[in-house]
């Protein structure tokens, strides 16, 4: 069964790659290495054994990927990966995150609804529901309006989907909101490697913890919190994969309730950014430079989720820790560092 993973060299595209050709199906990749390179799929093939197919181009030129589907007709799924990710630069560039994260979404979906069986499983993020007013979060509290227009991006490209599983009842769609992924695959192979500065916590701890940066910056310590720095969800980024692959599996098995299905995946535990820092400090035995910088325009206080949809209907669940997640993106970046 022939499975297109839409930035599939990205972080977590790359370790959902890993997780289904470990579970039989064929992978072709789509990713224009905007954001990593190509190396990512040596990495794959050390862990695998399996050489994926890999087209590089540009998910926004809607030639490009009309041209794709009539040399992939056999396509019978897709994960969508592919888009702008970062909060802040989101705030800067909306239109560049409009563009890129709405643009690709529509083009695949026109292609899809072509098909006369079509599953799609969406990368979508936590970042939909904003502030929540109740924590844990759970699929029922109600999306706000975003912090960001990269959380905007999400929650637009759901009300797509929604509605386009709604007029297209053989579009079989789930939507997986994720909190914050962390951490590598335990082989070191692959793992989070943003080209230029890292927009994500835990790749800036690993880089400064490296000697790569000078010293991290903690956005704002006055927040209502223990400690007055914000909370979020850190879920080790091979559990996430693999709840991609059990998704896929529950549609393509013919199990999901209705056509347009939403889970939270996550670990059900909030840790604050100290805490984070406080952790890699004690599972690496590196002492990490840090300031206290202003607040980062987007940012919400707190979310973590509410996994019990997930864990009952999906029968998914994560399995690794907050230590075991920070030591292999360390381990990981030791390697790519020759450390």
């Amino acid at each position: 069964m022939k499975i297109l993973v839409t930035g599939g060299l990205g972080y977590i595209g790359s370790h959902t790659v890993v997780e289904l050709q470990q579970k039989g199906f064929e992978v072709v990749i789509v990713d224009d290495c905007s954001n990593t390179s190509e190396d990512v799929l040596y990495g794959i093939v050390r862990i695998t054994g399996i050489q994926p197919q890999f087209e590089r181009f540009d998910l926004r030129k809607k030639e490009k990927v009309q041209g794709f589907f009539q040399r992939h007709q056999d396509i019978q799924g897709i994960i969508h990966f592919a888009a702008s990710k970062a909060v802040g630069e989101s705030v800067e560039r909306p239109l560049l995150y409009y563009e890129n994260n709405l643009g690709s979404l529509i083009y695949l979906l026109q292609e899809m609804t072509q098909q006369q069986d079509a599953t799609f499983i969406f990368s979508s993020s936590c970042t939909v529901y904003g502030q929540a007013e109740k924590l844990p979060i759970t699929e029922d509290a109600p999306t706000k309006p975003a912090e960001s227009p990269y959380g905007n991006t999400k929650k637009i490209s759901e009300d797509i989907l929604r509605d386009t599983c709604k007029a297209n009842t053989h579009l079989r769609s789930i939507s997986l909101r994720y909190f914050n992924p962390i951490g590598a695959h335990p082989s070191s192979e692959i793992g989070e490697l943003p080209i230029g500065v890292p927009q994500n916590l835990v790749p800036f701890i690993t880089q400064t913890a490296a000697g790569v940066r000078e010293e991290l910056s903690v956005f704002g310590n006055d927040y209502p919190t223990a400690d007055g720095t914000c909370i979020r969800d850190y879920i080790h980024v091979v559990d996430l994969a693999k709840a991609h692959v059990v998704a896929l599996q529950r549609i393509l098995q013919g199990k999901a309730e209705s056509n347009y299905e939403v889970y939270n995946l996550g670990t059900g535990k909030g840790s604050s950014v100290l805490e984070v820092i406080q952790r890699f400090e004690r599972v690496s035995g590196q002492e990490l430079p840090y300031k206290i910088v202003a607040r980062r325009e987007g940012d919400v206080v707190a979310a973590y989720a509410d996994t019990t949809k997930a864990n009952d209907v999906l029968g998914w669940k994560t399995v690794s820790s907050l230590d075991e997640a920070l030591l292999s993106a360390w381990n990981w970046e030791k390697k790519v560092r020759n450390l």
